[in-house]
């Protein structure tokens, strides 16, 4: 028998908690989308240059009459609004925007969260992030573009960060290295189905319009999610989380006679911290949580910026660029499939630790390979970006296990912003000119990663704590469970 009161209650992952993961699924698309449409709203162009009537040079600046080369790309940020030789700058920083308002959006959705509940933070993310795609597709100056770039970025924030911690409080803590897989179906599925989509939609208004416009439906989600019943347990409200824990028992068919003892129980043993909503501060009040915050910011900083960085490149590599992208997507299903398993039967930092070094490893064999090896360097590029979206996903998992539940949110928003500072620079380090020195920062990031998650805990089989004495104890059996996999 499991020692997690809330699994006994509604089961590891029932049929209700599938169809909560099948809403959450859909309505991430747009977010989804926006991580990884870079490539084709923001591209690299070539153009000829007809300043000199006589000389129709190509891709030279300064360049005040492009033509630019529209076999591939029809239409793009870039071409409407001349992102070219001077305002090349400005292309990086239409890029590293979103990763800025990824960051605000963290933090305002992790307290959002943690205050206020996960479904309304939820909601609130899937439906403006939607939202702000769509003002996005309609602006007609890049100012505007930019500005709706950061919304669309602090809604992106707040549904990578809610909707895996809805789902995760919604699992049995046996089944929870699943959810580490089935979390990411909606980021593979829209990393695969973008670039089909763009293939036939080659100009970046449509793209944005069609990518975004369906899921206004979102704000319906109000009515079909239920609030995270171990949210509502350590803020006080018992009644409510019995009713949420009886309604998903029922769906699942499962007995409700001993709910509300298991929801008195979890309220005593947690007593002096009950009713309490944390904070950001908390994050730093007492010195586990305070070292473990550090540490983890700092190796969430590491991995967006490698992730981010190798995705650029995925981009830029020689070769059809839509054929790239789906095989970069398609690559990443055997690789979650290796993360789950990797969660199953290997301890957490051994898996984490490896997934950088693997990383590392790869970006520095991918320095000494000759340019003109085109399938080599596809390849290495492709297990990079594999081992590095490994390492993202494990230390979600890992962050969301050594947090308590009462700022398990602030945590994830706090180390997130690390994360954002990580993925703003990336694209400014693609862009340094030359490809070894950004290959090398990238590869040198994953090591250093690599070390300091060996300072993190060991969480493999522990029930989801709720409080911060409870993290705090050296130690404390009574939360320690053995693996329980049906």
């Amino acid at each position: 028998m499991t020692n997690d009161p809330i699994e006994r209650a509604i089961g590891r992952f029932g049929w209700y908690q599938t169809w909560i993961l099948i809403l959450i699924t859909l309505g991430r698309f747009p977010a989804e989308f926006q991580l990884t449409n870079v490539v084709f709203i923001l591209p690299n162009v070539e153009y000829t240059c007809l300043d000199d009537p006589s000389n129709n040079a190509t891709n030279i600046c300064p360049c005040e009459n492009p033509v630019y080369d529209k076999s591939t790309i029809v239409d793009s940020v870039t071409t409407t609004w001349n992102l070219i030789c001077e305002r090349g700058t400005l292309a990086s920083f239409a890029q590293s925007v979103l990763q800025a308002g990824i960051l605000a959006g963290s933090l305002i959705y992790g307290h959002i969260s943690d205050r206020h509940g996960r479904k309304t933070a939820v909601v609130l993310a899937l439906f403006l992030e939607a939202v702000s795609v769509i003002v996005s597709a309609v602006v007609p100056q890049f100012w505007m573009f930019i500005a709706s770039r950061f919304f669309i970025g602090v809604s992106l924030g707040g549904t990578m960060l809610c909707c895996y911690v809805h789902l995760i409080e919604l699992s049995g803590t046996s089944f929870v290295p699943y959810i580490i897989g089935l979390i990411e179906v909606s980021y593979m599925s829209g990393y695969l189905f973008l670039p089909m989509i763009a293939y036939f939609v080659r100009e970046w208004r449509h793209l944005q319009l069609i990518t975004s416009i369906p899921w206004i439906i979102t704000i319906s989600f109000y009515w079909l999610l239920p609030e995270s019943p171990r949210w509502l347990i350590t803020v006080g409200q018992n009644e409510e989380a019995i009713r949420v824990l009886t309604f998903i028992a029922k769906k699942n068919k499962l007995p409700t006679e001993n709910i509300a003892s298991i929801v008195n129980k979890i309220d005593r043993d947690s007593i002096n911290e009950t009713q309490y909503r944390g904070s950001y501060l908390d994050l730093f009040k007492t010195p586990k949580i305070r070292l473990y915050t550090i540490i983890t910011a700092v190796v969430w900083f590491c991995t967006s910026h490698t992730f981010f960085g190798v995705n650029q490149y995925i981009g830029r590599l020689p070769g059809d660029l839509y054929l790239n992208v789906i095989l970069s997507a398609a690559a990443l299903a055997p690789g979650l499939i290796i993360c789950v398993i990797g969660a199953l039967y290997f301890k957490r930092k051994a898996a984490v630790i490896f997934s950088f070094a693997v990383t590392g490893l790869a970006l520095l064999v991918f320095i000494f390979i000759p340019s003109d090896m085109t399938g080599a360097n596809l390849t290495l590029a492709i297990v990079s970006q594999i081992s590095a979206y490994n390492a993202f996903v494990q230390v979600y998992l890992n962050c969301s296990e050594v947090f308590p539940t009462v700022i398990r949110n602030s945590a994830l928003g706090f180390a997130s912003v690390f994360a954002r500072v990580g993925g703003f620079i990336a694209p400014f380090v693609v862009n340094i000119g030359i490809e070894w020195v950004s290959i090398l920062v990238f590869s040198s990031l994953a090591l250093v990663a690599a070390i300091l998650s060996c300072f993190l805990p060991e969480t493999k089989n522990i029930v989801l704590l709720n409080t911060i004495s409870q993290r705090e104890e050296k130690k404390s059996k009574s939360i320690e469970i053995e693996p329980e996999f049906d």
